[in-house]
C-alpha cells in the first residue's frame, strides 16, 4: 500500500523516532511503513491519522493488486 507518511510526518515536524515514540511503537515500523513493506493496523492507521489530524484516506493510497499506474 502507497502512502504519504514521510511527506505529512515532515511536514509536522516529527523525526521518525518521535513519530514512532509518540504512537508506542518502534522506529523501525516507521521506517517500514514509508517503505511500503509494512501495512499498519487499523487501530495504528487510525492513531497516525488522529496524530496528523486527517482522514486515513488522505495517508494511505488505496490499490488493487495488479493495478498499474498509468
Amino acid at each position: 500500500m502507497k502512502n504519504r507518511l514521510v511527506e505529512y510526518r515532515k511536514t509536522f515536524g516529527y523525526s521518525q523516532e518521535r513519530l514512532a515514540a509518540r504512537l508506542g511503537v518502534s522506529r523501525q515500523t516507521i521506517i517500514s511503513i514509508e517503505k511500503g513493506k509494512y501495512d499498519p493496523s487499523l487501530n495504528l492507521a487510525f492513531q497516525l491519522a488522529n496524530v496528523f489530524e486527517t482522514s486515513i484516506e488522505k495517508i494511505f493510497l488505496y490499490e488493487e493488486k495488479g493495478e498499474e499506474k498509468s
